[in-house]
């Protein structure tokens, strides 16, 4: 079996705003369909009809819902296997649950991708309602062994196929070896409380009276842009902060080739794009060590790593890399290659067989394109 002649039923968000899971699902779309997969792919956030349906708080998922249901159920009738990325709290209860229940109803095979940053605290209260809900399932997909090891402990386990990263569009600048003598430090993360941009900021405040030059660059939107910018004029260092809003792919690659390190201060996580595009981009990376981030990356091999909500050890490890090229030099080259592992190629073969499994495990209905 390939991927070619197959026909995948992919659920999940599409940018905007272009947040990880997002940013993967249209990816993955666009991935399959070089392979020579046919992808119906149906959006859990598609806009809403009318427009101003959106302001109808408590209303407006119904509105959006309901023609998700439609779509869906004439979607997956129609194909070989259903992917479903999945995510914590209320996106998994009105997407990926009725997209796996649904799925079993017309006998489909489907898979879970689930990528929730916060599905800790998610299973500590969902966990029987989502192994409910996985027994109707023919896999679970998870990006990380810390995932794996999370489900595992909830009585359901799973297999680990990692983010995509296209390192094609994701790559050093072939200009120059080493952005060491840029002065932008670069957060590429949504403006929402959990990433803990503040924390940044502060870092950032410690820095500025012995790093004048440096300047920190925040890429994304969210709603604490605000708030965040009126914390840098307080640090007084507004002059010293950009905020970008949102920006496409090809923007957000070639800002990271500008920048000499990026910050991921997270206060928890599963495993961060941005942190992978960053060393793709041999741009070296300090990040709070929550969730998955461990996994992913090794302390003082291809990153250095900080208690969370930790202003003082964030700066001292900025600090750290300005200062000490020999050990920026050696992140950088060891996260260029760790970050191999990231790309289609070597992901490609995992994701087809979890497909052909699942096909397989389904019986002959689904079986056409082996």
């Amino acid at each position: 079996m390939t991927f070619s002649g197959m026909r995948v039923c992919l659920v999940g968000p599409l940018p905007p705003p272009a947040g990880g899971m997002a940013n993967q699902t249209r990816q993955l779309a666009e991935l399959l369909r070089s392979e020579g997969a046919t992808v119906d792919l149906v959006q859990v956030n598609a806009p809403y009809r009318p427009a101003w349906v959106a302001r109808l708080r408590g209303l407006r998922a119904l509105f959006r819902q309901v023609p998700y249901l439609v779509r869906l159920w004439g979607t997956v009738g129609k194909t070989d296997v259903v992917h479903v990325m999945a995510n914590s709290g209320w996106s998994w209860h009105l997407f990926a649950a009725p997209a796996v229940r649904l799925a079993s109803w017309r006998g489909t095979p489907v898979v879970v991708n689930y990528r929730g940053g916060e599905a800790g605290a998610f299973l500590q209260h969902a966990a029987p309602r989502v192994r409910r809900t996985m027994r109707l399932s023919s896999g679970l997909l998870l990006p990380s062994a810390f995932l794996q090891e999370l489900f595992a402990r909830h009585g359901m386990p799973g297999r680990v196929v990692p983010n995509i990263i296209d390192l094609h569009r994701f790559r050093p600048d072939p200009a120059h070896k080493s952005n060491l003598g840029a002065s932008q430090v670069l957060i590429a993360r949504n403006l929402e409380p959990i990433y803990g941009i503040d924390v940044a900021l502060r870092a950032m405040a410690r820095l500025h009276p012995r790093h004048p030059e440096l300047r920190l660059v925040v890429a994304g939107s969210g709603p604490q842009r605000h708030e965040l910018a009126a914390l840098a004029q307080s640090l007084g260092i507004t002059a010293h902060v950009r905020f970008t809003g949102r920006l496409d792919r090809d923007e957000m690659a070639a800002l990271y080739r500008e920048c000499a390190l990026s910050i991921n201060p997270s206060h928890v996580d599963n495993m961060p794009n941005s942190v992978l595009e960053s060393m793709a981009s041999g741009v070296p990376v300090v990040s709070t060590d929550v969730g998955g981030v461990p996994f992913i990356v090794t302390h003082e091999r291809t990153a250095l790593l900080v208690p969370r909500a930790d202003d003082t050890a964030m700066a001292a490890a900025v600090e750290r890399l300005i200062d000490d090229q020999a050990l920026y030099e050696r992140l950088r080259s060891a996260g260029l290659a760790e970050v191999q592992h990231y790309r289609w190629e070597a992901v490609r073969g995992l994701l087809l067989s979890a497909y052909r499994e699942a096909i397989q495990t389904a019986g002959p209905r689904a079986q056409h394109t082996a």
